[in-house]
Protein backbone atom coordinates (compact mmCIF):
# COMPACT_ATOMS: atom_id res chain seq x y z
CA UNK A 1 0.00 0.00 0.00
CA UNK A 2 1.19 3.14 -0.63
CA UNK A 3 0.23 7.07 0.53
CA UNK A 4 0.77 10.18 -1.08
CA UNK A 5 0.26 13.66 1.12
CA UNK A 6 -0.65 16.86 -0.88
CA UNK A 7 -2.14 20.32 -0.16
CA UNK A 8 -5.70 20.39 -2.18
CA UNK A 9 -5.80 23.05 -4.45
CA UNK A 10 -9.63 22.95 -5.28
CA UNK A 11 -10.70 25.60 -3.40
CA UNK A 12 -8.77 28.37 -0.62
CA UNK A 13 -9.02 26.26 2.50
CA UNK A 14 -5.64 24.33 1.52
CA UNK A 15 -6.70 20.93 3.43
CA UNK A 16 -3.78 18.54 3.84
CA UNK A 17 -4.80 15.52 2.11
CA UNK A 18 -3.43 11.58 2.62
CA UNK A 19 -4.06 9.09 -0.53
CA UNK A 20 -3.78 5.66 -0.19
CA UNK A 21 -3.43 3.88 -3.43
CA UNK A 22 -3.23 0.14 -3.75
CA UNK A 23 -1.18 -1.49 -7.12
CA UNK A 24 -2.23 2.43 -8.83
CA UNK A 25 -5.48 2.30 -7.98
CA UNK A 26 -7.02 5.16 -5.32
CA UNK A 27 -8.38 3.04 -1.75
CA UNK A 28 -9.08 6.05 0.42
CA UNK A 29 -8.68 10.16 0.43
CA UNK A 30 -8.60 11.30 4.27
CA UNK A 31 -8.50 15.08 5.18
CA UNK A 32 -10.45 16.80 2.96
CA UNK A 33 -13.25 19.46 4.10
CA UNK A 34 -15.11 19.05 0.77
CA UNK A 35 -16.31 17.04 -2.41
CA UNK A 36 -13.47 18.86 -4.21
CA UNK A 37 -10.77 17.77 -2.28
CA UNK A 38 -11.63 14.37 -3.19
CA UNK A 39 -12.10 14.76 -6.38
CA UNK A 40 -8.51 16.91 -6.91
CA UNK A 41 -6.76 14.37 -4.58
CA UNK A 42 -7.94 10.91 -6.99
CA UNK A 43 -7.37 13.17 -10.30
CA UNK A 44 -3.62 14.22 -8.71
CA UNK A 45 -2.73 11.01 -8.25
CA UNK A 46 -3.62 9.05 -11.12
CA UNK A 47 -3.79 11.85 -14.22
CA UNK A 48 -2.46 15.39 -13.15
CA UNK A 49 -3.36 18.04 -15.36
CA UNK A 50 -2.94 21.61 -15.26
CA UNK A 51 -3.65 25.18 -17.15
CA UNK A 52 -0.56 26.32 -18.86
CA UNK A 53 -0.19 30.28 -18.79
CA UNK A 54 2.47 32.00 -21.51
CA UNK A 55 3.12 35.02 -23.71
CA UNK A 56 3.15 35.02 -27.46
CA UNK A 57 4.67 38.34 -29.79
CA UNK A 58 2.23 40.57 -31.32
CA UNK A 59 2.64 42.22 -35.02
CA UNK A 60 1.81 44.93 -35.49
CA UNK A 61 -0.49 45.60 -32.15
CA UNK A 62 0.11 48.32 -29.29
CA UNK A 63 1.75 45.94 -26.77
CA UNK A 64 4.78 43.54 -28.43
CA UNK A 65 3.32 40.50 -26.08
CA UNK A 66 0.01 39.05 -25.66
CA UNK A 67 -0.86 36.62 -23.12
CA UNK A 68 -1.86 33.14 -23.45
CA UNK A 69 -3.15 30.39 -21.62
CA UNK A 70 -4.79 26.56 -22.10
CA UNK A 71 -8.53 26.44 -22.92
CA UNK A 72 -8.28 23.62 -20.66
CA UNK A 73 -6.43 21.68 -18.39
CA UNK A 74 -3.69 18.90 -20.39
CA UNK A 75 -1.70 16.40 -18.89
CA UNK A 76 1.22 17.47 -16.27
CA UNK A 77 3.53 14.88 -18.91
CA UNK A 78 2.66 17.74 -21.77
CA UNK A 79 3.62 20.71 -20.40
CA UNK A 80 7.19 21.38 -21.24
CA UNK A 81 5.75 20.27 -25.27
CA UNK A 82 3.06 22.89 -25.11
CA UNK A 83 5.46 25.82 -24.28
CA UNK A 84 8.01 24.50 -27.18
CA UNK A 85 5.18 24.97 -29.65
CA UNK A 86 4.76 28.21 -28.40
CA UNK A 87 7.94 29.30 -28.91
CA UNK A 88 8.36 31.51 -31.51
CA UNK A 89 4.88 32.05 -32.77
CA UNK A 90 3.88 35.35 -33.22
CA UNK A 91 0.70 36.63 -34.25
CA UNK A 92 -0.80 39.87 -35.78
CA UNK A 93 -2.99 42.63 -33.84
CA UNK A 94 -5.34 43.06 -32.99
CA UNK A 95 -5.99 40.53 -31.08
CA UNK A 96 -8.89 39.71 -28.70
CA UNK A 97 -9.49 37.95 -25.00
CA UNK A 98 -10.52 34.05 -26.53
CA UNK A 99 -8.77 34.20 -29.88
CA UNK A 100 -7.72 30.78 -30.64
CA UNK A 101 -3.85 31.26 -30.75
CA UNK A 102 -3.17 28.17 -31.84
CA UNK A 103 -5.18 24.72 -32.42
CA UNK A 104 -4.56 21.65 -30.24
CA UNK A 105 -1.51 22.37 -29.43
CA UNK A 106 1.10 19.43 -28.24
CA UNK A 107 -1.15 17.17 -29.42
CA UNK A 108 -3.88 17.83 -26.65
CA UNK A 109 -6.49 18.23 -28.31
CA UNK A 110 -6.78 21.83 -26.57
CA UNK A 111 -6.86 25.34 -28.15
CA UNK A 112 -4.13 28.16 -26.30
CA UNK A 113 -5.94 31.38 -26.55
CA UNK A 114 -5.55 34.64 -25.46
CA UNK A 115 -6.05 36.31 -22.07
CA UNK A 116 -5.97 39.94 -23.14
CA UNK A 117 -6.94 42.25 -26.14
CA UNK A 118 -4.47 43.89 -27.93
CA UNK A 119 -5.23 46.92 -30.44
CA UNK A 120 -3.06 47.14 -34.01
CA UNK A 121 -1.30 50.05 -34.18
CA UNK A 122 -3.83 51.58 -36.80
CA UNK A 123 -6.48 51.55 -34.19
CA UNK A 124 -4.64 52.89 -32.07
CA UNK A 125 -3.09 55.78 -34.01
CA UNK A 126 -6.61 56.27 -35.06
CA UNK A 127 -8.22 56.41 -31.73
CA UNK A 128 -5.62 59.13 -30.88
CA UNK A 129 -6.32 61.24 -34.10
CA UNK A 130 -9.96 61.47 -32.82
CA UNK A 131 -9.47 62.04 -28.91
CA UNK A 132 -7.19 65.46 -30.38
Amino acid sequence: MEKRELICIGCPMGCPLTVELDGGQVVSVVGHTCKRGEVYARKEVTNPTRIVTSTVKVEGGSADMVSVKTKEDIPKDKIFDCVKALKGVTVKAPVHIGDVIMSDVAGTGVDIVATKHVQSNTLQQADGALNL
